[in-house]
C-alpha cells in the first residue's frame, strides 16, 4: 500500500521582524487546523534575530497547531545571537525524525549552521542511518536552506555548503521529496525523480513578487501533491505519483 498522510509545510515566520504580520499567521494557523494534517513541518527562520522573546512568540503561535506530529528545524536567523540555544530549550535537538503511516520524515540542520552539532562526517552518518532505517518508507527530507538555486531570487550565495554531497546522499537513500524555505519564493525542481520544493514566507511582507504563504502536501491513494496554498486557493507547483 502507498503511504497515506496529509502534510502541511510552512516556513519563515520571522517573529520580531518589522515585516511580521500577525494576522497572516493567525489565518494560516486556522487553515492548518481546518486541514487536520497528520504532520506539520516548519523549516526555519522562526525568528528575526534569534532573541529569546522572539522564540517565545514563535512557540506560542506554533503551540496552536492541532497536529500530533510537529517537526521544527531552525534557520539562519534563528542562529543569530546564539539563538540556537533558545531553539534547543523549546524544541530539543535540531535533527529529528518522524515515522508515520509508511512515511519517514527527517528534519536536518547542516553541521556548519550551529556550534553544537558534530562535524560533517557525523552529520552525514546520522542522516544516512535515519533515512535507511525503514528502507521501504516514502522518504521526505526537510531543512531550512535550499539545495538548488531558486529562480527570480538574484545572485546565489546561500545554498547549503556541500549541497552536491547532500543531494547525492539523498538520492542514494531513496528520498522522494525535499522541503525547504529561506528564499521566500515557492519553486519546485525535479532531480532524478526526487522533487525539491521550496515554499514562501508564511507571515511576513518580505516577498519577491506574488508569493504564496502556505504550502500543503498530501500522500494518499498513490498520489502526491504539493500545492502552494494561500487561504483555500493557489497554484499547484508540483504534482507527482508514488510508485506502489
Amino acid at each position: 500500500m502507498p503511504p497515506s498522510a496529509r502534510i502541511v509545510h510552512l516556513s519563515d515566520l520571522h517573529a520580531g521582524s518589522q515585516y511580521f504580520v500577525a494576522n497572516l499567521l493567525d489565518r494560516a494557523l486556522v487553515e492548518i487546523n481546518d486541514l487536520k494534517p497528520d504532520i506539520v513541518v516548519v523549516t526555519g527562520d522562526l525568528t528575526n534575530m534569534g532573541y529569546r522573546q522572539e522564540f517565545r512568540e514563535a512557540a506560542e503561535y506554533l503551540a496552536r497547531i492541532e497536529c500530533p506530529d510537529l517537526l521544527v528545524v531552525p534557520g539562519n536567523h534563528d542562529s543569530r545571537n546564539v539563538g540556537y540555544k533558545h531553539f534547543e530549550r523549546i524544541w530539543g535537538r535540531h535533527n529529528r525524525v518522524i515515522r508515520k503511516n509508511g512515511i519517514t520524515m527527517v528534519g536536518w540542520t547542516p553541521p556548519s549552521r550551529t556550534s553544537t552539532t558534530g562535524g560533517w562526517a557525523e552529520g552525514y552518518g546520522w542522516l544516512r542511518d535515519s533515512l535507511l532505517e525503514r528502507p521501504d518508507d516514502f522518504k521526505i527530507f526537510a531543512l531550512h536552506h535550499h539545495l538548488l538555486p531558486i529562480p527570480g531570487t538574484g545572485r546565489e550565495r546561500n545554498v547549503v555548503h556541500d549541497a552536491g554531497d547532500v543531494l547525492e546522499l539523498l538520492l542514494e537513500c531513496g528520498v522522494k521529496l525535499v522541503l525547504s524555505g529561506h528564499k521566500h519564493v515557492p519553486h519546485a525542481w525535479c532531480l532524478e525523480g526526487m522533487h525539491i520544493v521550496n515554499t514562501g514566507t508564511v507571515s511576513t511582507l518580505r516577498l519577491r513578487g506574488d508569493t504564496s504563504l502556505l504550502q500543503r502536501g498530501g500522500y494518499r491513494g498513490g498520489e502526491c501533491w504539493s500545492p502552494a496554498l494561500p487561504f483555500h486557493g493557489g497554484e499547484t507547483i508540483v504534482e507527482f505519483g508514488i510508485d506502489p
